[in-house]
């Protein structure tokens, strides 16, 4: 007899997490939206006590703000704090590639050839939903052998900050012209030795990614309130 795929009680937070952190990521609960439980309660057919284990979950991943009897919103991040998300990612993931660049084998580049040609089919089809986490794959990919734990740890986290800004850069600014070019760019040169050339334009890859949006949604807010 095959096992049950029944959802257990105990998994409930998790499948409503994992589905709010998704709608989230996707824009599709906005920087600011209030979220409330009983709408969720009833949207998801379970009792208001599941939703409010998975919002804290999202309230310690910096998702989500919950506030004493003021319920719950998507977190909006102000234009200095998405500034530093991507500073902390040229810090950590500069300083990983250095390490992990010449511990890797021809076949851990083949292995980023691959998450690559999947994220560029993934532009071709405007699959929204799997840009950030090719993404996060492929650059995560170049740091596997740096033998830095804790640092993936603290980048895991930013990496979740920063995936709904990565996914409204390659989808609002139309830059995946750029961004495929310049991963190309960063495999070619992973591949012939050149650590000092990849990790001087990985850091140029998030600074301009970080300088487009940051000019982007202080537009967009400055629009939203004028």
């Amino acid at each position: 007899m095959p096992p049950s795929r029944a959802v257990t009680p105990q998994s409930l937070p998790d499948l409503i997490a994992k589905d709010l952190r998704e709608r989230i990521l996707s824009g599709e609960l906005a920087e600011g939206e209030a979220i409330r439980q009983e709408a969720l309660a009833e949207d998801y057919a379970v009792s208001r006590m599941p939703v409010r284990e998975a919002l804290k979950r999202l309230d310690a991943e910096g998702l989500v703000q919950l506030a004493a009897n003021r319920g719950a919103t998507v977190t909006r991040h102000s234009l200095d704090e998405i500034g530093e998300i991507f500073d902390l990612r040229v810090l950590l993931e500069v300083d990983l590639l250095r390490r992990g660049l010449p511990a890797m084998t021809e076949a851990d580049f083949d292995t980023c050839a691959g998450i690559l040609d999947q994220m560029e089919a993934s532009y071709a089809s405007d699959d929204v939903a799997a840009w950030g986490a090719l993404n996060w794959a492929y650059h995560a990919a170049f740091y596997a052998k740096a033998g830095r734990g804790l640092t993936h740890d603290l980048l895991d986290r930013i990496n979740l900050l920063c995936d709904r800004y990565v996914r409204m850069h390659l989808s609002v600014m139309g830059q995946r012209g750029t961004a495929k070019q310049e991963h190309r760019d960063l495999l070619v040169l992973a591949r012939a030795g050149r650590v000092e050339d990849a990790a001087d334009l990985l850091t140029r890859h998030i600074q301009r990614t970080r300088a487009e949006l940051i000019e982007m949604i202080a537009t967009k807010r400055g629009a939203d309130t004028g």
